[in-house]
């Protein structure tokens, strides 16, 4: 995967760190499930290894890697646990907005502690009322990944028309004083991810708190003149979407791992060996290209997204919509490749503590995410494809 392009040391590092932690992911997965939240000590090991500051820019003491590491990084992390994988792409994705924020709110963040980790939920649910310096916030937000580890959040909510540009989507940029967690999080699968309601109470935001999500002016993302990476130009939701679908290729690479160990030694009630039953010899090797072709497409995309970038250009309509669409692809034949494998492994495979079960609760959720919902961006690359207008404004 990804052999053309030379990673640089601190890339091959970070990934070897990941990797060193999958044997600690797996023993705290069940316990991460039992909490609904990560373990402490999960999220002192993501920090200590360095892996939260992938994308946080140099001046801020970041690492500033290729997305295409980072999100190797996450997938990694996800063959040990998907939700410890799911909250790295989420809280680790957020240092390359604030990137694109004015330097006065990086400031903010990271002035005097530079890891300072940062939630968000996006949905645009805010009551904003604009005042002078800035907006009065108020709202309830569901699903906001790794809230309880976080010291701010980055919440949704729409931005009314001023001399910056229409009424559109906007990310407030919020203090945790001045927001509280109610912990509701009690669902199928990623329980781990701790995806709690965010709920704000009449809030000052000031506007160097704010950005039009989607703008992509540098009047809008003032902070690409000081962070002049590439990689802070790319579109918002072509880096956001892939870290909510990403760590479904790790969470099917660790259930292919999981499948082939018991395979090799399960003998079921009847004498029967797993592993020359014809269905489960087809459903693993149906999984192992699976992973391979998402692999290769998310790859490609990137690489031709960073090269764009790169050339100071934008990408155009029907590129956008593509790669959107592929990535709410994945986790939806994610979930359906682990149910084959899942199937194979006949009600043995049905007790909790079966790791192959876990990594499927943990992907019929992600599908469930706004951003793969395959269905929808299927239907508005289809549009363009047929000369009709693009019906997704957030792209």
């Amino acid at each position: 995967m990804d052999q053309i392009r030379e990673k640089s040391p601190i890339e091959l590092e970070l990934l070897q760190r990941a990797r060193d932690l999958i044997p600690a992911l797996k023993s705290r997965s069940a316990q991460a499930d039992k909490d609904c939240k990560l373990p402490d000590e999960t999220v002192r090991d993501l920090q200590q290894a360095g892996l939260l500051r992938a994308l946080q820019p140099k001046m801020w003491g970041g690492h500033e890697v290729d997305l295409r590491t980072f999100f190797e990084i996450q997938m990694t992390l996800a063959e040990g646990c998907m939700s410890t994988a799911w909250v790295f792409g989420v809280v680790g994705v957020h240092p390359w907005q604030l990137a694109r924020y004015p330097v006065e709110a990086q400031r903010d963040v990271w002035g005097e502690d530079s890891s300072v980790l940062v939630a968000s939920t996006y949905m645009p649910v805010a009551r904003v009322t604009p005042v002078k310096g800035g907006y009065q916030v108020s709202g309830r937000w569901g699903f906001s990944s790794g809230s309880q580890h976080a010291q701010w959040c980055l919440l949704g909510g729409i931005v009314p028309q001023d001399e910056m540009g229409p009424t559109e989507h906007g990310t407030f940029l919020i203090p945790a004083s001045d927001y509280r967690i109610e912990q509701n999080w009690d669902v199928l699968g990623l329980r781990g991810s701790g995806s709690h309601d965010i709920i704000v109470e009449d809030v000052f935001v000031p506007a160097h708190r704010v950005q039009r999500t989607n703008n992509y002016s540098i009047e809008a993302t003032p902070g690409r003149l000081t962070n002049t990476n590439p990689m802070y130009s790319i579109p918002f939701a072509q880096v956001f979407a892939r870290a909510v679908s990403t760590s479904a290729i790790g969470a099917l690479q660790g259930a292919i791992n999981e499948f082939c160990d018991n395979a090799a030694k399960h003998i079921g009630k009847h004498g029967a060996k797993t592993a020359e039953d014809p269905a489960a010899q087809a459903a693993v090797a149906e999984a192992i290209i699976t992973v391979d072709a998402l692999k290769l497409v998310l790859m490609r995309n990137y690489g031709n997204l960073l090269a764009l970038a790169s050339a100071g250009e934008y990408p155009d309509v029907e590129t956008r919509l593509l790669y959107r669409y592929q990535s709410s692809h994945v986790t939806n034949v994610c979930a359906d490749r682990v149910s084959d494998l899942l199937r194979c492994m006949a009600a043995s495979g049905l007790y909790n503590t079966n790791p192959v079960a876990r990594y499927f609760r943990d992907l019929h959720q992600a599908r469930g995410h706004i951003a793969n919902n395959e269905a929808a961006y299927r239907r508005s690359y289809g549009l363009v494809q047929l000369g009709l207008p693009n019906a997704d404004p957030f792209v």
